[in-house]
């Protein structure tokens, strides 16, 4: 198949007998080109299907008026909302997103990265993968362009964030539990490395101590939260000699896994097993039983995240950095309300 050839500013500068420059301005709408002018070069742009160059356009004006969006998967109601919210509000103001995931890979992520600062974007917006530890590419960011991060992110990279208090919604987990008799609770985690599972991890164990209830580090089990993941530990745990009374997941799809093992065992939920999942997920509400769960507000950090990425654009040299916390929301549902 022949390829097309694509239509510049010089084909539509020749069709309407103007010079390039006239064209670049009318398609800009700089104030010195008439309307009469911008009009019919814009229709012309049309006729000829021209699409603008943006990297062209980047290097001439060192704008782009393009934002990197790297988040760690697409498959997941909190990241595809956050996505959403973010672009709502960068279109308002003139940008368009360009999204990309890591699959919770660093490589991965290390190319997304290399990628967008090639295009000349104007900032990047990201939540880390899984597999990040080295910071290097974070910081290579923080020297070419602006960067936001949005629930995972890392303190020392001194930077704007959103994300809701990991912390206190472990206590609010746990405050629950015990409100319905449970007494050995575990917690099916994320990896420690990643400060938002370091404190859901800290507050699970903070918890605890407040209710006198002992801590079993057989009973806190980092992994990548995947459904195969809930359901391989969640054998594990009733596999093992004293079997936990309440299970605290950092992931709703971990979650779902763990669910799934439980009703294959015939174990009775929450009356035996209680069950807690993490970020509200629409399926959460929807499973037999449904599941109860931590609501990470996921509109509002996309629409947060945005305003602090355009009030950075607006101060790029303020030095005081803007940490958002919002505040978590427990759901009970079926799978650990022992008293409906």
């Amino acid at each position: 198949m022949e390829n097309k050839k694509k239509s510049t500013i010089k084909d539509i500068a020749a069709v309407l007998g103007l010079t390039p420059s006239a064209v670049s301005k009318a398609l800009n709408d700089h104030p010195r080109i008439s309307e009469k002018t911008k009009i019919a070069v814009k229709e012309a742009a049309i006729q000829l299907d021209y699409q603008p160059n943006y990297l062209s356009s980047a290097l001439r004006k060192g704008k782009s008026n393009l934002v990197g969006v790297i988040i760690p998967r697409v498959n997941s109601h909190f990241f595809s909302s956050v996505v959403e919210n973010i672009e709502k509000v960068l279109n308002l103001n003139g940008y368009n997103i360009i999204m990309t995931q890591s699959n919770e890979l660093y490589a991965k992520e290390c190319q997304e990265i290399d990628t967008l600062l090639k295009i000349q974007v104007d900032g990047i917006i990201a939540s880390m993968a899984n597999e990040t530890t080295n910071l290097e590419y974070y910081q290579k960011i923080k020297s070419k362009t602006e960067l936001v991060l949005f629930d995972r992110g890392e303190e020392e990279l001194n930077v704007d964030y959103v994300g809701i208090d990991d912390y206190k919604s472990s206590h609010l987990v746990v405050d629950h539990l015990v409100s319905q008799n449970c007494n050995r609770i575990a917690h099916i985690a994320g990896f420690q490395h990643i400060r938002i599972y370091k404190e859901r991890i800290r507050g699970y164990k903070d918890a605890l101590e407040k209710w006198n209830l002992e801590s079993k580090e057989n009973w806190i089990i980092e992994s990548n939260l995947r459904l195969e993941d809930g359901r391989r530990i969640m054998q594990q745990l009733l596999g093992s000699s004293e079997r936990p009374d309440a299970v605290y997941v950092a992931g709703d799809i971990a979650a779902l896994g763990a669910l799934q093992v439980l009703l294959e065992n015939n174990i009775k939920v929450p009356e035996e097993i209680a069950l807690i999942g993490f970020s509200d997920e629409p399926f959460t509400s929807l499973t037999q039983p449904s599941i109860s769960t931590v609501n990470q507000h996921s509109d509002q950090i996309g629409k947060l995240t945005a305003e602090a990425f355009l009030e950075r654009m607006k101060n790029p040299k303020k030095k005081t950095i803007n940490r958002i916390i919002l505040e978590p929301e427990l759901i009970i549902r079926q799978s650990s309300d022992k008293k409906k």
